[in-house]
C-alpha cells in the first residue's frame, strides 16, 4: 500500500513493489493532493498485477507510476532504470553458475533454448524485478498461436519455457537479484492433449491403418520393447553396426536403463564384474552433489562388455570413439578438403589438404552417440525408433513385467517422484489381461 511522507512541508509517496521499496517526490503540496496520488500508485499497482495493465521493458516503474502510468520520456528515448537486473542479465548470470558440468548436456541445452524463447519475447532489457502475472501470461498467449513440429506449440512446450524462467527466478531470489514469490499464480494454459500410453509394437500397428506419417510418428514415440524385441533389436545392431561401441552401448541402455548421458560418463571402472554391478553416475536426482546408482550386472551384458573391452581403443571412459574414424570430419586424419563441386582441378583442390594434428582420444558426444545409433537402424524394420531413450523404457517395463518391486526399479532407474513411477509403470499388455482375467474370467 503506497503511503505518504512529509519533511518540511515537502511530501513525498512511498511504495512496494516485489519486496522492494520505491520513493518519488512530490515536493510542496497538499496533504489532500498527497494523498490522492498515493491512491492513484496503489491503483496502478493493482492493475500491474491484474495484468490489465503492462509496464513496457525498461521502464522504470517509479517513473511509469510517477508519470500516471504513462512512458515517461527524455530526449525522445524512454526512461529505464539505472543498473537494475534485466531478464539477459538474470540468464547470463544463471547460466554461468549452471554451466559448470552440473546440469546434463540436453538439459543445458533446453535451458538456452527456453531463454532464447523469452528473450525475443520480452526483450533483453526487460526488468526482471517488475516481471508480473500479466507478462507471464502474455508470453504464454503469444507462444501458444507459435507453430511446432506437428501444428500449434504444444502446450506442455510453453509450460517448460515458464518452468525454466521459474527456476531462475528462485535461484535469484537466493542470489538477492529478484525479491519475493515467483508470479505465476493463475496463469492459464492452452489445453493439451494427453500423451498416448506407452505401448507396444503390436499395440501401435494396430492403430495405424488411416493415420498420417505424423501421427504415426507420435505414437512411435510412446514405443517400449518386449524382452524378445530387446534380444532381436541387440542382434541386429551387433550385425550392422558401423562402429564397434554401437552394440555394448545400446546393450547397456537395454540391460541397464542407463540415460545417454550417463552413459556418456560411465568409466571402465564403473563396471565391476567380481561385483556383478555397473556404477551410473548421476546429475538429475540432486542439485547439491554428484549421486550415483548400482545396477546389477546381467550375464548377457556382462559378456558384451568383455568382448568390448578387448577392442576398447583406449582411455578411462567406457565408451569411446577411436582417434581416427573413416568419413567423419572431427576424427578424420587431414583436413581442408574441398567440395567436388568447386571448380578447379582435382590437384588444384587436394593442395589445400594436410594432416590434422591428433587430437587424441575425444570424448563421444550425445548428438553423435544419437546420429549413429539412427544411422544403424535406418533401413530396418527397426527404423521407427526414435532413440536410445527408448531402450530405457523398455528396461523399466521388462523389469515391471516381471514384477520386480517397485523399489528396486526405482533405484535401478533413479525414479524420485510418483509422476516418474506413473510414467513407467505400464505392463505388456497381455500380463494385465491375465490378470484381469484371473478376478473376473
Amino acid at each position: 500500500m503506497a503511503a505518504i511522507q512529509e519533511r518540511n512541508g515537502s511530501y513525498r509517496v512511498l511504495f512496494r513493489r516485489h519486496g522492494k521499496q520505491h520513493a518519488f517526490k512530490l515536493g510542496r503540496v497538499g496533504e489532500a493532493e498527497a494523498k490522492a496520488k498515493a491512491d492513484q500508485v496503489d491503483y496502478l499497482l493493482m492493475r500491474l498485477d491484474q495484468g490489465l495493465l503492462t509496464l513496457p521493458p525498461g521502464v522504470d516503474i517509479v517513473e511509469f507510476v510517477r508519470h500516471d502510468g504513462t512512458i515517461p520520456v527524455t530526449n525522445g528515448e524512454p526512461v529505464v532504470a539505472r543498473n537494475a537486473p534485466t531478464l539477459a542479465s538474470l540468464r547470463d548470470r544463471y547460466l554461468e553458475t549452471h554451466g559448470n558440468g552440473s546440469l546434463e548436456h540436453h538439459t543445458l541445452r533446453g535451458i538456452n533454448r527456453h531463454f532464447k524463447h523469452l528473450v525475443r519475447l520480452l526483450g533483453d532489457g526487460f526488468p526482471i524485478r517488475e516481471l508480473s502475472l500479466g507478462d507471464l501470461q502474455g508470453y504464454v498467449d503469444k507462444r501458444a498461436k507459435a507453430k511446432g513440429r506437428r501444428g500449434l506449440l504444444n502446450p506442455v512446450t510453453i509450460k517448460k519455457e515458464i518452468v525454466t524462467l521459474r527456476t531462475a527466478w528462485n535461484w535469484g531470489v537466493r542470489m538477492k537479484i529478484v525479491a519475493g514469490r515467483y508470479p505465476y499464480d493463475g496463469l492459464r494454459y492452452p489445453k493439451s492433449d494427453e500423451k498416448p500410453p506407452f505401448m507396444t509394437r503390436t499395440e501401435i500397428e494396430r492403430q495405424l491403418p488411416g493415420l498420417t506419417e505424423e501421427k504415426a510418428g507420435e505414437l512411435y514415440e510412446s514405443l517400449y520393447l518386449t524382452r524378445v524385441e530387446i534380444a532381436s533389436l541387440l542382434a541386429y545392431i551387433r550385425d550392422h553396426a558401423a562402429h564397434p561401441w554401437i552394440h555394448p552401448m545400446a546393450a547397456t541402455a537395454c540391460h541397464t536403463g542407463a540415460r545417454k548421458g550417463e552413459m556418456l560418463r560411465m568409466k571402465i571402472g564403473d563396471v565391476d564384474f567380481a561385483a556383478g554391478v555397473v556404477i551410473v553416475r548421476e546429475k538429475k536426482r540432486a542439485h547439491d552433489r554428484r549421486t550415483t546408482r548400482r545396477i546389477p550386472l546381467s550375464t548377457e551384458l556382462a559378456e558384451i562388455l568383455k568382448q568390448w573391452l578387448e577392442v576398447h581403443p583406449g582411455g578411462s571412459l567406457l565408451f569411446a570413439h577411436a582417434e581416427h574414424v573413416e568419413h567423419s570430419k572431427k576424427r578424420s586424419l587431414t583436413t581442408g578438403h574441398q567440395s567436388k563441386g568447386r571448380l578447379g582441378s582435382k590437384a588444384a583442390r587436394q593442395a589445400t589438404v594436410s594432416e590434422r594434428e591428433k587430437p587424441g582420444l575425444l570424448p563421444l558426444t550425445e548428438d553423435e552417440c544419437h546420429w549413429h545409433f539412427k544411422q544403424t537402424l535406418k533401413v530396418s524394420e527397426w527404423g521407427v525408433i526414435r532413440g536410445l531413450h527408448v531402450c530405457r523404457h523398455s528396461f523399466i517395463s521388462a523389469c515391471a513385467a516381471e514384477g520386480i518391486d517397485q523399489r528396486f526399479i526405482d533405484e535401478w532407474a533413479g525414479h524420485s517422484t510418483e509422476e516418474q513411477r506413473r510414467r513407467y509403470r505400464h505392463l505388456v499388455p497381455s500380463l494385465q489381461n491375465d490378470k484381469l482375467k484371473s478376478v473376473f474370467g
